[in-house]
């Protein structure tokens, strides 16, 4: 499975930025799909997570009704819509794919990442 993220960048508090990880490798529908983020001095976190064929999701619950996560099982592509960014929010945003089980989804149970990038907010 091989993950490439896109879509960050700088943006002003309150504004939006959307992610998308492209996908690809014959057995991603037998993983989850998490987006985690990584700020400055912080341990890795998962922000939000989907599975390819039913499109259950889990969020943080410091982004629950700000961000959501949905998938193109067409493309194999998921996204990460973020609105209403703080600048808490700033990070390296890494796509990765693990679990199954996207409610248990930890780092630890992560098997392929992305590369990370880049959200900036801006106060």
């Amino acid at each position: 499975v091989q993950l490439q993220a896109f879509g960050g960048g700088l943006v002003q508090a309150g504004g939006s930025l959307r992610l998308s990880c492209a996908a690809s490798g014959r057995t991603l529908s037998s993983y989850g799909m998490g987006w985690f983020r990584q700020a400055p001095g912080k341990e890795r976190e998962v922000v939000a997570a989907i599975t390819w064929i039913i499109g259950s999701t889990r969020y943080a619950d410091s982004v629950t009704g700000r961000f959501t996560i949905s998938r193109d099982n067409a493309k194999n592509t998921v996204y990460l819509q973020m609105n209403s960014l703080k600048p808490e929010d700033t990070a390296v945003y890494y796509c990765a794919a693990g679990t199954n089980k996207v409610a248990t989804m930890t780092p630890q149970r992560v098997n392929y990442w992305g590369q990370g990038t880049l959200v900036t907010v801006s106060s």
